[in-house]
């Protein structure tokens, strides 16, 4: 689904580009870091830019100018699916390097309460979210990001076992 929504933005240039909302499009796979998961979960998140982040030149004008995000998760095995949208500020370390932190909610369908049969427990069908990503920027368009994301109900529900996943992405900035 992530594909067709990026390769109908590649057909239709009008929906995307410096004058435009929609920034950049990553699609990657990530893996569990805990036990209760296996396999692989497919990810596509779409990131936008309404508050003209373009080159932040100091971590202020970073922090004044988030992107949203929506994504989703597509898994295999035990690995739960979800949908997935909310903040992130990325700061450059420099032209190349850059790193990010997001924070946002999450709605999956995995497991609520079931002992572990069929992947964490986790209490909630909403979480929250947030990640942690090292970028390098291979060209003006083209990025591989290193992710780290969590997510969980901050105990608001029981039981809470989360989600911790880590992967590889790449990603195209219009």
């Amino acid at each position: 689904m992530m594909i067709l929504a990026a390769s109908t933005l590649f057909a239709f240039p009008s929906f995307a580009g410096s004058d435009h909302i929609l920034d950049e499009v990553r699609l990657g796979a990530v893996g569990s870091l805990q036990d209760h998961e296996t396999g692989v979960a497919f990810e596509g998140t779409a990131f936008f830019d309404p508050f003209d982040r373009g080159d932040a030149p100091s971590l202020m004008d970073s922090l004044k100018h988030p992107r949203p995000f929506l994504g989703g998760e597509v898994g295999t095995s035990s690995m739960n699916n979800q949908l997935y949208g909310g903040l992130a500020w990325t700061f450059d370390i420099s032209d190349r390097i850059f790193t990010e932190i997001g924070l946002g909610g999450v709605v999956h369908d995995g497991a609520i309460d079931d002992q572990h049969k069929n992947g964490p427990d986790l209490g909630c069908r909403v979480l929250f979210r947030e990640h942690a990503a090292v970028g390098y920027r291979l060209d003006k368009n083209w990025s591989l990001v290193g992710q780290i994301e969590h997510t969980s109900n901050a105990n608001l529900c029981d039981p809470n076992d989360g989600m911790t996943r880590a992967g590889l992405l790449v990603g195209y900035k219009f």
